[in-house]
């Protein structure tokens, strides 16, 4: 549809390479709600911009650099003229309970709130991780327009910022399954990537040349509670943490009841995948080291 009510409370923006797997089951489940629809493409080769065509969404593209720009370059491009944004990504799912609670949502209901929290529900294989500390989930996908934002100081960590408010809808949740990541070499390839940039992250706040835009607090947001938990994580010895990690999700949090799915997400998310990062660190320090020795040489 190209035709939206006037009275439209929010907009979807979604940003989208290569989904065409995907984009059909989100952009059905947000349908009935006749909210305008924004996709930001990195130059997608597969059938995305024709499904997206279909369903009457308003398309632009923009080369890729990382999670963060590319949402901040949406919020910015796009003539959006809603009251609210909810930023969802092209593998989630707005579930039938979640459809009703935004049909009855109304700005006027909210004063004094700039973001709303979804719940979400993570698949893989298949399964729902339900334990290892998946469930429940929390993501600050719905805000203000104008008065939420990109994390730019985050490489990899996609979040959005706002200033005032906000809230937990713990019930409704977003379904969030990858599709492409039961190939587990597109998983592992993916994984690769994503260590390059939280790697060359932690190095920046090492070396104190980057900074967390959220403030840290135990008992604060969700995103605030991430906040604290990476703090801890930067004071942990690099190599052993990721072992303690798999052991905690794992163990102590019940991860071994997410079943043989559970067992191969957790120890790759948890353990391999942030091993990988732990190497990173060491080499791009070791080469740090060795230009600073250099540098006093000469």
């Amino acid at each position: 549809m190209n035709e939206y009510e006037s009275n439209s409370a929010f907009t979807f923006v979604i940003l989208t390479f290569n989904e065409e797997v995907h984009l059909p089951r989100l952009l059905a489940s947000v349908a009935s709600l006749n909210a305008p629809v924004f996709i930001l493409d990195s130059g997608s080769t597969d059938r995305t911009l024709s499904i997206a065509a279909q369903f009457g969404a308003t398309v632009k593209q923009h080369p890729f650099y990382n999670h963060p720009q590319q949402w901040d370059h949406a919020l910015k491009n796009f003539e959006i003229q809603t009251p609210w944004v909810i930023g969802l990504d092209a593998d989630q799912v707005v579930t039938e309970e979640l459809s009703k609670r935004l049909a009855a949502f109304r700005n006027t209901d909210y004063p004094g709130v700039d973001g709303i929290y979804f719940n979400r529900k993570n698949y893989f294989k298949g399964k729902w991780i339900r334990y290892g500390g998946y469930s429940p989930f929390f993501l600050l996908k719905m805000f203000r327009f104008k008065n939420g934002y990109s994390d730019l100081n985050e490489h990899m960590d996609h979040r959005f910022i706002v200033p005032g408010k906000t809230m937990v809808w713990k019930n409704g949740y977003l379904l969030e399954e990858n599709l492409k990541e039961n190939k587990i070499s597109f998983w592992i390839a993916k994984h690769n990537r994503y260590s390059d940039l939280l790697a060359g992250e932690e190095v920046e706040r090492r070396q104190q040349r980057g900074t967390q835009t959220i403030k840290p607090a135990c008992w604060g947001t969700p995103d605030q509670r991430t906040a604290f938990l990476k703090q801890l994580w930067w004071r942990m010895p690099l190599f052993i943490r990721p072992a303690v990690y798999f052991i905690y999700r794992y163990f102590f949090r019940l991860g071994i009841l997410d079943g043989w799915q559970g067992f191969i997400f957790h120890f790759l998310q948890a353990f391999w995948f942030r091993l990988i990062v732990d190497i990173k660190i060491h080499e791009l320090l070791t080469q740090a080291a060795k230009g600073k020795d250099t540098h006093e040489e000469n």
